[in-house]
């Protein structure tokens, strides 16, 4: 199919994370509600807006341009 390996494991990379703070999944979000009393599970998810935003900004920009997921990895070989 002709996919880039690396590209496709920081794709995975940044869609696993995306799960982890999202619902219905959202591990992270019950580890924090958890860890911190008295915060609610909607202090906690409002508080992840801004890294959602920004990895989904990542995450489309990675999917545009595959070549900035690789350039790294092709100077330390």
């Amino acid at each position: 199919m002709q996919i880039d390996p690396i590209w496709f494991a920081v794709i995975m990379t940044i869609m696993m994370e995306f799960a982890l703070i999202t619902p219905p999944v959202g591990l992270n979000l019950f580890v924090i509600t958890g860890l911190q009393p008295g915060t609610t599970w909607e202090e906690v998810f409002r508080g992840t807006l801004p890294f959602m935003v920004l990895m989904a900004l990542t995450l489309v920009l990675v999917i545009a341009f595959p070549s900035l997921s690789t350039w790294l990895p092709r100077y330390v070989r």
